[in-house]
């Protein structure tokens, strides 16, 4: 029998093709000529939505290759699958679960449904119920009618999670810190019982509310946590005082009653919500204590107005879309295998920490949705530090190193402080990195200016910047919780866009999986010294630690 004819391309194909060529040519990846000729580029290529203004006037975008992109977009459905997204449907396909986490931040009635193998499932009920009872304990707490187990009102709240239930609320929590505290809060994620013995000497554990944050209420280090912290609440107050002083905020109910918390006490939430995405459920909870309700009240509102603008703008005003088409000429057409994330707020200095979870859990990924291997790069390496700091440490590679390392550079207008001076060199200094990078300085430029001051000209060329390296700007009028909700909300949407033009699944991590499976013999064989199964590796390694301990 003949082969089949081959099939014409797809138009995402031939996209995709032409973009790819456009990515061989220097001149398409150029940024310092365009901003040259281009006296509006500002103006064409900065777009607004709930509040943020992004600006993509230092990268190499210009007309033709803007058309390409959202021309992609449309061929890829990009805003249809976002919508089907944000309808419930069944999106997360290896593990047969919808991807809600914006009904989380719907107002009251928005009648959300989730599809599950067994059927629709309503998620705005359950979401409607545990806000509810959580902003009733919340204010209750507060309001000094829920207190200690010796009846006076608490002063601290300590999470206990890991990944998205540690680095979500631990984030928000340190953004928002101009509102004035309800509670202290601290927050411990890691299993490395140093970093637990330093939070509890500086608690009372008779004015401390515990929540134990996780989704599967199994998560091993959470788990230990939570059983050593519930160990030094009833060395403090007793067995009955310690149940006073828990919360479970979880999709398993079940287990976290088994733990002995109580039903009041325990807020839950649905599936279909993924644990990098769940800052907006009762895992947020910390946030709310800390803050206030109004507070975690404005970072819902806040991320709904992100996605309502994300699923209404038009596509050459869409912050997500184009924010997720400029990631992925950087990251795949150009193979730039790095993004930092620099926010000039040492508020938000657990930011690129949050991102690197959201972007390269959700993205990293070699297998599309079908399990064939990808063909192209899919997420970058995200890192990042708050500016001017990180001047001082990694820039150096951005500005002169061998490989180019685009920046997304976050701005806020107004601080929340009175020193207008520091403010004014803080923004300077932002906007000059973003043109440092874009513009650089050539070796005659810098032999000109080492003529002018008598200096050596053979430092020549270690004071040339090639330039040619793009960044992106995103400004904030202020870090309230309106605006930091959108900011949250505007990455969410982008990394859920790029994995829709990747064809991957940005949903599940199962990448997490195996190395939680290999821990438990370890355990079992750091406790016996009995190496017997292992790798030849690992065995020695136990035993140098046997010996060592």
């Amino acid at each position: 029998m003949p082969d089949s004819a081959p099939q014409p391309p797809t138009a995402r194909e031939e996209i995709w093709a032409r973009l790819a060529a456009r990515a061989a040519d220097p001149a398409s990846r150029g940024v310092r000529g365009k901003l040259g000729r281009d006296p509006n580029r500002f103006a064409r290529l900065s777009a607004s939505g709930a509040g943020l203004v992004l600006d993509l006037s230092r990268t190499a975008l210009d007309e033709a290759l803007l058309e390409d992109l959202l021309a992609l977009a449309e061929a890829a459905d990009l805003i249809g699958g976002l919508k089907r997204q944000m309808r419930g449907e069944m999106v997360n396909a290896t593990e047969r679960r919808a991807a809600l986490h914006t009904a989380l931040r719907a107002p009251d009635g928005a009648g959300i449904r989730a599809e599950t193998p067994d059927g629709w499932q309503d998620a705005s009920a359950l979401i409607e119920r545990e806000r509810n009872r959580l902003r009733a304990f919340v204010q209750a707490l507060h309001e000094g009618a829920i207190t200690t187990a010796s009846g006076v009102p608490f002063a601290a709240v300590l999470n206990l999670g890991i990944g998205g239930s540690d680095l979500g609320p631990a984030m928000a929590t340190e953004a928002l810190a101009a509102i004035r505290p309800r509670l202290a809060a601290r927050f411990v994620g890691n299993v490395d019982g140093h970093g637990l013995a330093a939070t509890l000497a500086g608690l009372d554990a008779a004015r401390t509310l515990v929540l134990v944050a996780s989704k599967s209420f199994t998560t091993q280090e959470t788990m230990a946590n939570a059983r050593a912290v519930r160990g030094w609440l009833a060395g403090a107050i007793g067995e009955e005082g310690a149940a006073r002083h828990l919360v479970a905020l979880t999709a398993n109910p079940a287990a976290a009653e088994a733990f002995g918390i109580a039903p009041d006490r325990i807020f839950a939430f649905g599936e279909w919500v993924g644990g990098r995405y769940s800052l907006w459920s009762s895992i947020g909870a910390a946030i709310a204590l800390a803050r206030g309700w109004d507070a975690f009240a404005g970072l819902l509102a806040g991320a709904e107005a992100m996605d309502r603008h994300a699923v209404t703008a038009r596509p050459r005003r869409n912050l997500p879309l184009l924010l997720a088409l400029t990631h992925t000429w950087h990251a795949t057409f150009c193979g730039h295998r790095a993004y930092a994330c620099l926010p000039y707020d040492s508020r938000l200095a657990r930011l690129p920490a949050w991102l690197q979870q959201l972007e390269m859990e959700s993205n990293g990924k070699r297998v599309d949705e079908a399990g064939r291997p990808v063909p192209y790069p899919t997420a970058p390496v995200v890192f990042g530090e708050p500016g001017t700091n990180a001047q001082h440490s990694f820039l150096q590679l951005l500005h002169q190193g061998t490989d180019i390392v685009p920046a997304d550079i976050i701005l806020i207008a107004r601080p929340d402080h009175a020193l207008a001076d520091n403010h004014r060199i803080l923004l300077a200094h932002a906007l000059a990195q973003g043109a440092a990078l874009a513009l650089g300085r050539s070796e005659a430029e810098a032999e000109a200016e080492a003529r002018a001051k008598g200096e050596d000209l053979a430092l020549a060329p270690h004071r040339t910047f090639p330039g040619e390296r793009p960044s992106i700007l995103l400004h904030l009028p202020r870090l309230d919780p309106f605006h930091l909700g959108a900011l949250l909300a505007l990455y969410e949407h982008t990394v859920a866009l790029q994995a829709a033009l990747w064809r991957i699944d940005a949903f599940d991590q199962w990448g997490v999986e195996l190395g939680k499976r290999l821990a438990g013999p370890l355990e079992q064989a750091l406790a016996t010294g009995d190496t017997g199964g292992l790798d030849p590796a690992s065995a020695g390694a136990v035993r140098l630690l046997g010996r060592l301990g």
